[in-house]
């Protein structure tokens, strides 16, 4: 075997070249799509970014050959290297396949070699790698952030965190160097589940339930919707919000867009939907949910929706739902439905308003009208726990629950609404079921 012949082989086992080269792809890929949108020209379609990507690596497969010293590489060899760099770029590898299974929820990577993702039914299972070291991983994180095109996304020792939407509107967070090893977490957002129809064909609520959560958004009351991670706040505020009439103006506010209020225009014609923006590399330039709250009501909106509440934000949220714009919604990480009140001031208290709690308390019991707490037990979803805000009482929210679910898991009407609210749920078409057995 000769010395080219042996370096040619070596140029297509060569990892580093195989990352090196999907890595200037992915970059060049990148930097098209930005010119293209700021001279406003239309985006490139599959086959213009398929042939984009072919054109590139064969452009640096060459550069890199004349660099070596190699008169000619085998077509083979060069294909090869070619393709799986497209892979990588376009279609992302050995994680596309994830990415398209239908029963991943969530996709968790620790190191190359350590896949986990969690299914539909709640189970987790090991899956195998799919990059073949740490450093391809941190790569492929890069080209992933060099996909979204919008801005710049730095990751690296002086940048360790990464967070951003990829374009099938999956939420992708990574960290490095902080970290024993650079990991992963993809958290999926199917929008098939769009409905309180589908939500009690899955199990989330009845049909008793469907019709008190009908008749609370058409009676246009600001509800606060609590539960852990994975455990489908989103979701029942998607299926909520889809029950707005196509009249009402919503503006919605997200970290980043998770309930794709634009995937059912025809429902809301009339909508605004804002997402907070990080601070750039020159550390300026950010918009926080904060900051978008208050541009949202500058935006005439009949609701407000906020996507998660989790911080200062909570302050202008509250003061919306109590100055007119009732129906308003978002979720909030909690345990309970008690649980939210103590956070609720606590996120208040962020904004530095400089408010006593007792007058938090009062803003609250005004603004607030139902919390809703979802559970996610062994994989199950359901609709845990509802309670109605009633008034506040110095450090204290007075609240009911009227909703809960006994130690057997059956759900059970626990306490009466209020004369009030129980009036405006009848124009609507609902009775609690706890007055109708009482009247039996």
């Amino acid at each position: 075997m000769t010395l080219e012949s042996t370096t040619v082989t070596a140029f297509g086992e060569d990892e580093s070249l195989h990352l090196h080269l999907a890595t200037v792809v992915g970059e060049l890929l990148a930097d098209e799509r930005v010119e293209r949108q700021g001279r406003r020209e239309q985006p490139l379609t599959s086959d213009e970014e398929l042939n984009f990507a072919r054109q590139a690596a064969r452009t640096e497969c060459t550069r890199i050959r004349r660099e070596k010293g190699l008169t000619t590489i085998p077509l083979e060899v060069e294909g090869d290297l070619i393709a799986r760099c497209v892979s990588e770029v376009l279609g992302l590898g050995r994680l596309q396949p994830l990415l398209d299974d239908e029963e991943v929820t969530d996709i968790h990577v620790r190191g190359w070699d350590s896949v986990w993702v969690r299914l539909r039914d709640g189970r987790r299972e090991r899956r195998k790698p799919i990059v073949d070291s740490d450093k391809a991983l941190i790569e492929l994180i890069r080209r992933m952030a060099a996909r979204t095109g919008s801005s710049e996304r730095r990751f690296d020792a002086g940048n360790p965190e990464l967070n951003l939407q990829m374009a099938d509107g999956s939420r992708l967070f990574a960290v490095m160097e902080v970290s024993k090893r650079p990991s992963v977490v993809i958290r999926r957002h199917r929008f098939e589940l769009s409905s309180l129809d589908e939500l009690v064909a899955r199990g989330m609520l009845d049909e008793p339930l469907r019709q008190f959560f009908v008749a609370a958004v058409a009676a246009r009351r600001n509800i606060v919707i609590s539960g852990g991670t994975g455990s489908g706040k989103t979701t029942l505020l998607r299926a909520l919000i889809n029950e707005v009439p196509p009249e009402q103006r919503i503006v919605t506010i997200e970290d980043s867009f998770e309930l794709g209020i634009d995937r059912f225009a025809d429902l809301h014609p009339d909508h605004d939907a804002l997402q907070a923006r990080p601070m750039n590399i020159e550390g300026s330039g950010e918009v926080t949910l904060s900051d978008l709250t208050r541009m949202a009501l500058r935006m005439d909106p009949d609701r407000v929706i906020v996507g998660e509440v989790r911080g200062a934000e909570a302050f202008p949220m509250l003061m919306a739902m109590s100055q007119g714009n009732n129906g308003s919604m978002c979720t909030m990480h909690a345990d309970s439905t008690r649980s939210v009140f103590p956070k609720l001031a606590a996120y208040v208290s962020m904004a530095s308003t400089g408010l006593p709690v007792e007058t938090v308390n009062l803003l609250v019991a005004s603004a607030v009208h139902f919390v809703v707490h979802i559970d996610n037990a062994d994989g199950v979803r359901r609709v845990s726990s509802i309670r109605e805000v009633v008034d506040s009482e110095g450090s204290s929210i007075i609240s009911n629950e009227v909703f809960g679910r006994a130690v057997d898991g059956r759900s059970r009407w626990a306490y009466p609404l209020r004369d009030s609210t129980r009036s405006r749920f009848e124009e609507q078409g609902f009775r609690s079921p706890l007055e109708e057995w009482s009247m039996t």
